[in-house]
């Protein structure tokens, strides 16, 4: 694997380094030696998936706060998103800047996402698929958001809005 890093401190774009034959290929998504050699967690104690029916879907922004903060590695197994994370850390240098990219089952990139980073995605294609490693314990008590069109962010979404929760909808606006 390839580690790449990012505008954002502790962000890393994860990308395979296939193996091919006439077979098709092989590639490991995640090696906890090589994340220890990061300084990365090597710790995943939930896996999740999501499926999303149409273009345009769009889930976040999510969070836990502490103590069930949690890092997430994430990629897309089918079809393809727009991946978002903010940076919530406080006293971080990029408080509240956010950072895209496209995953995509073509593309075969993961992200890795540090504690206290909002993430959210939107579909790109129908019939998309993505999944996440999590560091920890979904903690319904802890889980928070922000509103994935807050002025105060001016995330650029690349399609309209298909479908979102009414949950993700109505996150309070930063102040």
């Amino acid at each position: 694997m390839r580690f790449r890093d990012t505008i954002l401190s502790g962000v890393w774009i994860v990308e395979p380094q296939p193996y091919k034959d006439e077979r098709g290929l092989f590639a490991r998504t995640f090696c906890a030696q090589e994340f220890a050699a990061q300084g990365l967690p090597c710790r995943f104690v939930q896996c999740n998936t999501s499926w999303n029916r149409l273009k345009g879907t769009l889930r976040g922004m999510h969070y836990q706060l502490p103590p069930s903060s949690e890092a997430k590695l994430i990629r897309c197994t089918a079809g393809s998103i727009w991946d978002v994370i903010v940076d919530l850390r406080p006293g971080s240098p990029t408080y509240l800047q956010h950072f895209g990219i496209e995953l995509s089952a073509q593309n075969r990139l993961s992200l890795f996402i540090p504690e206290m980073f909002a993430h959210g995605f939107q579909t790109l294609e129908d019939e998309t698929e993505a999944a996440y490693q999590m560091s920890e314990f979904y903690a319904p008590e802890l889980s928070k958001g922000l509103r994935y069109n807050d002025p105060r962010l001016a995330i650029r979404w690349p399609l309209p809005v298909s479908s979102i929760s009414e949950k993700d909808e109505s996150w309070d606006l930063i102040r």
